[in-house]
């Protein structure tokens, strides 16, 4: 039954820092000005991800029986960064809150990455986490870029 607590657990945190990322990214839509309309679709692709790897990760902690984390990082064990960017979107300059996602970003690359090496968790699990790690590092990369375009 550890076993199962463990991943459990570990797939709850994922699930948490899924919606601190929808979260964090809803705010910074709020942030944006009207001039920002490509950084509003981007983030709201973003949202629909990190909805997507919620209902994959909340099916797998339901099959183990156990229940499904339905809040944020507030009280998680791997990742907390994403709270002090969600506090930190000020203003709408671009080049801020395209650096602030990119924080959040980075923790969400660390988390995964955290939660992949763990060693007891079953290769299906592994798989799926790197799956979403993987298209969470595309997001970063596209975040990461356009960050850099900004002068």
């Amino acid at each position: 039954m550890a076993n199962v607590t463990a991943k459990s657990d570990v797939l709850n945190d994922l699930i948490q820092i899924n919606n601190d990322r929808i979260a964090g990214y809803e705010k910074a839509i709020e942030e944006l000005d009207g001039t920002n309309t490509d950084l509003a679709a981007l983030f709201q692709d973003m949202i629909a991800e990190s909805r997507q790897c919620v209902v994959e990760l909340a099916d797998q902690v339901r099959m183990e029986g156990e229940p499904v984390e339905t809040d944020t990082t507030a009280s998680g064990k791997i990742y907390r960064a994403w709270m002090d960017v969600k506090a930190f979107f000020g203003g709408n300059d671009r080049k801020t809150i395209l650096s602030n996602c990119e924080g959040g970003e980075d923790a969400a690359q660390r988390a995964y990455e955290s939660a992949e090496a763990m060693d007891d968790l079953p290769p299906a699990t592994k798989i799926l986490i790197s799956k979403q790690r993987q298209q969470l590092k595309v997001s970063h990369d596209r975040i990461k870029a356009l960050r850099d375009a900004e002068v």
